[in-house]
């Protein structure tokens, strides 16, 4: 097959991968409410579940610097007074 040809496939591929995934996301706020409304509703999946861990702990981490940065900031005070 000539190479311009299969460019062609592999790009022609690869638009279709975007489509469907462009297309899925657009739709997933209606099909969670068709789901809700219908009472068919899905657990989240896997992916879901990593991304909500992630930002629990983004958010713990977080919430520790800046408990760890008010306790140094009132050790300085303490000591410098």
């Amino acid at each position: 097959m000539n190479k311009h040809f299969e460019d062609a496939w592999y790009y022609l591929r690869r638009a279709g991968t975007h489509l469907t995934a462009g297309v899925r996301e657009e739709l997933a706020p209606a099909e969670r409410r068709a789901r809700r409304w219908v009472g068919r509703e899905t657990e989240p999946g896997r992916g879901e579940k990593v991304r909500r861990n992630v930002r629990d702990g983004r958010k713990k981490a977080r919430e520790r610097a800046k408990h760890a940065v008010r306790d140094v900031q009132e050790r300085l005070e303490t000591t410098s007074r």
